[in-house]
């Protein structure tokens, strides 16, 4: 934990118990971290003043981009739309694979912490503005930015926008009902299928993870998974069995995105994933019954979404953009009139 750097306290922070003697227990995530007077929790930005403690990141964005929403990814939630997507500094994970890794950790060491003011009102008009459909709260954690994330899902969903958590699930049971009333959808990392693995790769746990992918499932937040798949890590039959079986337990239409792991951070030296690693990774996925399984950052032919129960093209994508739209407006497979497992808009794209 950090010491105090003389920043001026941003907002007083949520679930947390003061304790005698000063001390504050923060109850956002599963660390749980007991923090003393003038020192931070583990994320790098709570901190511990006079026993109350404070957000130092409300508003204080260090990224602010318009993304299609394939690149959360979700694939079945409003497609081939655009989402304003905000993140500040900090995580609650230490992920020796961190893409992210100078905003999520290197900056949140920073003095004062980075990022430029905002208020919920202009991230909504920014949102509006730019004819996105959905706030997104990604690239770094926003468990540990909260109480902005969610003041702005409110006053988005008053302005008829979705809200949408890009998240590692690493939340504890009162965080994870917090952000399931306030949001749509989410993409929800699992790591690995093990908790030794989450200690050893990602500083966390995987039970806390599967506990907030069930309770989000059960609020009926719409779900999607994604695994980044890492030689000698998360690749063995075991490991992708484990996890796969674990989506299909919850719902089979819960799409699995399987990504390609590419060397950074602390892992410069571990090789890219074989394309052959995915293509297993994607017929466990199958043969566990998972109707949707999709491979990140590797190029292949198709990368569509096709009715489960006929095979009729419904989605045609490049990269991360939509090229047709051919779900009908009742929602329904145009081929055999089988539901759509997702959220789609009305005014589509169409060949």
């Amino acid at each position: 934990m950090n010491r105090a750097d003389g920043q001026s306290p941003s907002r007083e922070a949520i679930l947390y118990e003061k304790k005698p003697g000063g001390d504050v227990i923060c109850r956002l995530c599963p660390h749980l971290c007991r923090i003393p007077e003038g020192k931070r929790g583990l994320c790098g930005v709570r901190e511990n003043r006079a026993g109350t403690l404070y957000t130092l990141v409300y508003g204080r964005l260090i990224a602010r981009h318009v993304d299609p929403i394939e690149k959360k990814p979700l694939y079945h939630f409003l497609p081939g739309t655009l989402s304003y997507s905000v993140a500040t500094a900090g995580c609650n994970l230490s992920c020796r694979y961190c893409q992210n890794y100078q905003i999520s950790m290197e900056a949140r060491s920073l003095t004062p912490i980075p990022g430029q003011m905002a208020t919920p009102e202009e991230v909504v008009g920014s949102a509006q503005a730019a004819g996105c459909l959905s706030i997104a709260y990604t690239y770094t954690e926003p468990t540990i930015f909260m109480e902005f994330a969610l003041d702005c899902a409110s006053r988005g969903k008053e302005a008829g926008l979705a809200n949408i958590f890009v998240t590692n699930g690493f939340m504890t049971p009162e965080a994870a009902a917090m952000a399931s009333e306030a949001i749509d959808a989410a993409n929800i990392d699992i790591k690995a299928a093990t908790e030794e693995g989450y200690r050893a790769v990602c500083g966390g746990r995987l039970q806390p993870v599967l506990d907030t992918v069930r309770r989000f499932y059960e609020k009926g937040v719409w779900i999607e998974i994604t695994t980044l798949i890492i030689p000698g890590f998360n690749d063995d039959r075991e490991s992708l069995e484990s996890i796969a079986s674990f989506i299909a337990s919850l719902d089979p239409a819960i799409p699995w995105h399987l990504s390609r792991f590419f060397p950074a951070f602390k892992m410069p030296d571990r090789p890219p994933t074989p394309v052959k690693t995915l293509e297993l990774a994607e017929k466990v996925g199958k043969d566990a019954g998972l109707k949707y399984v999709y491979l990140g950052n590797v190029s292949r032919k198709e990368d569509n979404t096709r009715c489960p129960r006929c095979g009729e093209l419904l989605l045609e994508r490049s990269g991360f953009f939509l090229l047709a739209n051919r779900i009908t407006d009742e929602g329904k497979c145009p081929g055999c009139g089988a539901k759509f497992d997702g959220m789609v808009r009305k005014n589509k794209i169409k060949t």
